[in-house]
């Protein structure tokens, strides 16, 4: 069949000459290319272009084209076209490649294994040296500095942020992808790890004079904690790890963009309230149970009057100073050659102040006190911290994790090289695996500290080995300078970090404007992880999200389309103005997968799409049907050649009865084969019998955007299916894959009720089949009518019965275009005369007769002889 579409909205209306010719010129083609009979009885239809395979389907001539090809459901699709046989692969099959070994997949093996040893040969040393030298130093310097000041997230010595900050680099530096995220401390899992840490802490003998064997080996509350801080660290390296080998970093992409701002964001606000006892150098017992954030800011301000001002006015000075230096940094950027270190300048300043006045002595301020210069040896984990942690541990990996491949996404976009999310989970596992080893704690990569060692000219991960450098500098030699310096200050720079995570509450106004769902997930996200504390918050974050997604494939937004311009182009009938909608024909479009939750919402919008209950409608005609085979039986109905006599006015019969006792009864087919008439449902029945009329004939389903169905709604989409056939209306389903199809034979979805004839490709295909079946039916008499004498019937609008033998000068009870068999159509218009003359057969005129009336709108004026 023959398909002309455009991109202007009168596709149908050629009103010029010159575009006339040029559908001639196609159908003058398809004419040459060899003449061909079409059968009244053929299945493949019209066939104007496919009798030769060299001729072009599509001929452009402007801003349209012409598409020639016959009308196609699947059968007739897959009997015109074969497919390949495909071999599936199975899990042995995999299985086989996994454990199958060679020389290049060793190597292979060994570089992603390896990273450094796919980029360390080919390093430029003259170009690259230098810069990675100078982002080294900067990014090094910020390293020490948020070290020291995270550590008091993690509410353990300072001096342990300095092994968090120096082991994952060094680590990472072999096994990492990214060559410019710098691995290290980061505000929210220092958060997280302090959480937990603090909740345990909770049982040494020092907190709540209890003991047991976990703490009693521990000489301070210090000590217990820096060692639950390290399991901890060890434990959450241990799934990254276990993630990474088992290729299934894709636990990720439960994370979305708007819940990990959301979460990042109600993060930094905990930051911000954890942080006021160390400004104001209050005694503030730790709390770990939801709503815990309100119980610290209540006794922050209720012991408000013991602020030690020192402290309040040195943290002020600092994070104001900060703040404008860094958006100084942010503004000048592009005229910098490297961003002005505020935050190093400052600790000296306010080391030596501290140092050079006594703070400590008179102001009796908070410092970080004594620096054991070296390492620690390790130890290994405490398995009691295990069995108690491991939810959080689980968090802790996965957000640490999320926010480390963001990050190192953003650069590997901006400077163009591969990223590996699997081995990036190993390279995060072994750094914390390492640093928990060593007494660290778990660490990320910080967004300004990477940010930094970019900016600075950093080129590869040398850059994050000289970092490591200057803080192995620290650790073993200089790092008794910090000792005065304020805890204060340390809070203040912390602070001073979470400026771009605080500024995430404008993301409100922009995810309101671009999708709601996606803004409902921010706020909630952000709600429960205040309220609830980092774990819960998370977990029931994820889930929130998760019950979003159900919530919108389990109520979608189905609509019903109808034929915009004439065209091949369905869309919503709501939304435009120029909509054809063919008479007794619905399109009831689905976009979303159908399974167990929400088959009744889809039986019940498509109810509403076509005005009537196919169920309602199959009862009350069987109940119907029964008064009539009732009467029949009784004698009460009497049929004669013209009409028939009914004896009684009124039928006695209960409607309970019926309803009741006979309801599988009422949902069985309507047979009426054992009648002598054809029962016209439309029509006024006798004894005011009362059926509801329907004027839908023919239902499509579009199914292009469902992608699977699960075994609950295969059986409801079958029942709905049935319903609507057992009333008469022919059901289509459209624009499903192969996939789909080859799933509903799996399930015998298809019997001698359903069948696969239903399923076309496109909703055009779909509709003109169906034109062309009705005009077909309303303008043919039947072989078997002509030459049959039997007596056959249909109960018409007065009750009456009418003889359905025609006789001989007797027009057609249905209006319909006049046609005889055996015409020879003539045409006026030599652009159709092409595709006129091509069949003498009844059929191909009405084929043609209902594409241009269908596609063209055209005023046919032809002469039937």
């Amino acid at each position: 069949m023959l398909a002309v579409s455009c991109n202007v909205l009168q596709l149908c209306s050629y009103q010029t000459v010159e575009k006339l010719h040029n559908i001639e010129k196609i159908a003058k083609k398809s004419e040459n290319a060899g003449k061909k009979k079409c059968s009244p009885h053929s299945s493949k239809g019209l066939q104007l272009a496919t009798a030769d395979r060299k001729i072009k389907m599509i001929e452009p001539f402007g801003n349209q084209y012409i598409v020639a090809r016959p009308v196609y459901s699947t059968n007739a699709f897959e009997e015109n076209h074969k497919k390949r046989d495909r071999h599936h692969k199975t899990f042995l099959d995999h299985l086989k490649v996994c454990l199958s070994c060679s020389p290049q997949k060793a190597k292979r093996i060994v570089l992603s294994l390896f990273p450094i040893a796919s980029w360390l040969p080919g390093y430029r040393l003259k170009e690259w040296l230098l810069s990675d030298i100078v982002s080294g130093i900067s990014t090094g310097i910020v390293s020490i500095l948020q070290g020291l000041a995270f550590a008091l997230l993690v509410t353990i010595p300072p001096g342990y942020g300095l092994y968090a900050a120096f082991f994952p680099t060094i680590i990472y530096l072999f096994f990492g992808t990214s060559k410019h995220i710098s691995a290290g401390p980061f505000p929210i899992l220092s958060m997280m790890v302090g959480a937990a840490t603090v909740r345990l802490a909770q049982s040494f003998p020092g907190n709540t004079g209890s003991s047991n064997n976990s703490t009693s080996n521990f000489s301070s509350v210090d000590d217990y904690k820096v060692m639950v801080a390290a399991s901890i660290t060890m434990l959450s390296g241990v799934i990254q790890l276990a993630l990474g080998i088992l290729r299934i970093g894709f636990v990720v992409i439960y994370l979305s963009e708007s819940l990990i701002s959301g979460f990042t964001t109600a993060a930094a606000v905990h930051v911000l309230v954890s942080q006021l006892k160390f400004i104001f150098q209050l005694t503030v017992p730790s709390h770990e149970d939801p709503f815990s954030i309100f119980k610290v800011l209540y006794s922050v301000f209720s012991q408000i009057e013991k602020t030690n001002i020192a402290d309040l006015v040195t943290a002020l000075i600092v994070l104001l100073v900060v703040s404008i230096f860094k958006e100084i940094n942010q503004r000048f950027k592009d005229k910098l050659p490297v961003p002005i270190p505020i935050e190093f300048i400052m600790t000296v300043i306010a080391t030596g102040v501290s140092y050079g006045f006594d703070f400590q002595g008179r102001f009796n301020v908070s410092v970080v006190g004594k620096m054991n210069p070296g390492f620690e040896p390790p130890k290994a984990p405490n398995v009691m911290v295990f069995q108690e942690t491991i939810g959080d541990c689980f968090a802790i990996a996965v957000v640490g994790f999320a926010v480390a491949f963001s990050v190192a996404c953003v650069y590997s976009l901006k400077h163009d090289y591969p990223l590996d999310g699997n081995q990036e989970l190993i390279a995060l596992g072994l750094s914390n695996i390492v640093c928990g080893a060593f007494r660290g704690f778990a660490g990320s990569t910080a967004l300004s500290r990477s940010a930094v060692q970019e900016s600075t000219g950093g080129k590869t991960q040398i850059a994050g080995l000289i970092s490591a450098i200057v803080v192995l500098i620290v650790i073993l030699a200089i790092g008794f300078l910090l000792e005065p310096l304020q805890r204060s200050v340390l809070a203040a720079l912390a602070l001073g970090n979470l400026k771009g995570m605080l500024m995430q509450f404008a993301e409100i106004c922009r995810l309101w404007r671009k999708d709601k769902y996606d803004c409902l997930i921010w706020v909630m996200t952000c709600i429960f992880t205040i309220v609830l504390g980092l774990g819960l918050g998370l977990a029931a974050s994820v889930a929130f999200q998760l019950l979003t997604i159900v919530f919108r494939t389990q109520f979608p937004k189905c609509s019903t389309l109808a034929n915009i311009g004439r065209s091949n182009i369905y869309k919503n009938k709501k939304d435009y103005y120029d909509m054809y909608e063919l008479k007794g024909v619905k399109i009831f479009r689905c976009p979303s997968p159908i399974y167990f939750a929400n088959i009744g919402f889809f039986r019940q919008k498509l109810i509403d799409a076509v005005g009537f209950s196919p169920l309602r409608i199959l009862r009350k005609r069987n109940k119907a049907l029964r008064k009539i085979r009732k009467l029949q039986k009784q004698g009460l109905l009497q049929v004669t050649p013209k009409g028939f006599i009914c004896t009684v006015d009124t039928i006695k019969d209960s409607d309970e009865e019926l309803d009741n006792n006979q309801i599988q009864v009422l949902d069985q087919p309507i047979d009426t084969t054992d009648l002598p008439f054809h029962i016209d449902w439309n029509d006024q029945l006798p004894l005011n019998i009362e059926v509801p009329k329907i004027s839908l004939h023919s239902l499509i389903l579009d199914f292009s955007a469902v992608s699977f169905l699960d075994v609950s709604s295969m059986r409801g989409l079958k029942s709905i299916l049935q319903e609507f056939i057992r009333i008469k209306v022919d059901v289509y389903i459209v624009g499903v894959d192969d996939d789909f199809i080859e799933k509903l034979n799996r399930y015998a979805f298809f019997d001698g009720e359903v069948k696969t004839s239903i399923l076309f490709l496109t909703i055009h295909d779909a509709v003109l089949h169906i034109s062309m079946k009705k005009d077909y039916s309303t303008s043919e008499f039947k072989p078997s009518q002509e030459k049959d004498g039997k007596i056959d019937f249909t109960i018409n609008t007065n009750g009456g019965l009418r003889n359905r033998e025609y006789q001989e000068g007797k027009s057609s009870a249905v209006d319909r275009p006049p046609v005889v068999t055996g015409v020879k159509a003539e045409c006026t218009r030599p652009t159709h005369r092409v595709l006129w003359n091509k069949c003498e057969e009844r059929y191909c005129y009405n084929t043609l007769y209902h594409y241009f009336k269908l596609n063209y709108a055209f005023e046919l004026q032809c002469g039937i002889t």
